[in-house]
């Protein structure tokens, strides 16, 4: 595995860091504009999809897409946040998967990959984005959500702000810069859109691309 801690050498793995993070949040937390990114989600779904929830965590995006009548199943490198999603959505598909290796999905499985609030977080871009790719059939959609670090945002709260040392947020990401990485691994049209806060200072980015 590229960048991000090496379990051998430096103490805890990132699978737990992770598992340890989940033990520590609290269950009242609340995911950020919740209710904006299920709409974009569920914008893209019909009854029927295919639809793998990257990075699940506890699992509220996965029970939106089985309620909406996708075939949806959730998985995360983390059996804590699993747990909770289970309790939670009990009759929900949830399936644990390796934070570095390869997907346990066939080529083509789905029509639909969403993965929101992840792809800041995973050390090896390159082949998080080829498996992704991989498990997409032709014409299948990648929905991505991340943090947007606009040029003025970084300039006026520092790059230290975003991007901590010890922190699990590993790449920082503009609309530019998500756009033509996802260019990049075979997605084409690509749209990438900032919302959340004022012009030049918003807080998200919300991205849909489709797989060549």
């Amino acid at each position: 595995m590229s960048g991000g801690f090496d379990g051998t050498r430096y103490g805890p793995s990132i699978r737990e860091y992770y598992e340890d993070l989940w033990e520590r949040l609290p269950d009242s937390l609340q995911a950020p504009l919740l209710e904006r990114r299920l709409g974009f989600l569920l914008a893209s779904v019909s009854a029927g999809n295919r639809v793998l929830d990257l990075g699940c965590g506890t699992g509220e995006f996965t029970a939106a897409l089985a309620d909406s009548g996708a075939r949806a199943i959730g998985v995360d490198v983390a059996e804590a946040a699993l747990e909770r999603a289970r309790a939670r959505h009990p009759g929900v598909r949830f399936q644990l998967v390796p934070f570095d290796g390869a997907l346990p999905f066939e080529v083509g499985a789905f029509n639909l990959v969403w993965a929101s609030e992840v792809i800041e977080h995973v050390a090896d871009t390159a082949r998080w984005l080829s498996e992704v790719r991989r498990v997409l059939a032709p014409g299948g959609r990648l929905l991505v959500t991340t943090p947007a670090h606009g040029r003025l945002r970084v300039l006026l709260g520092g790059v230290e702000r975003y991007s901590e040392p010890l922190g699990d947020h590993l790449h920082l990401y503009t609309a530019r810069s998500l756009r033509v990485l996802l260019g990049e691994f075979g997605f084409s049209p690509v749209s990438v859109r900032a919302v959340d806060g004022p012009p030049l200072l918003k807080r998200s980015l919300f991205a849909h691309a489709v797989r060549e």
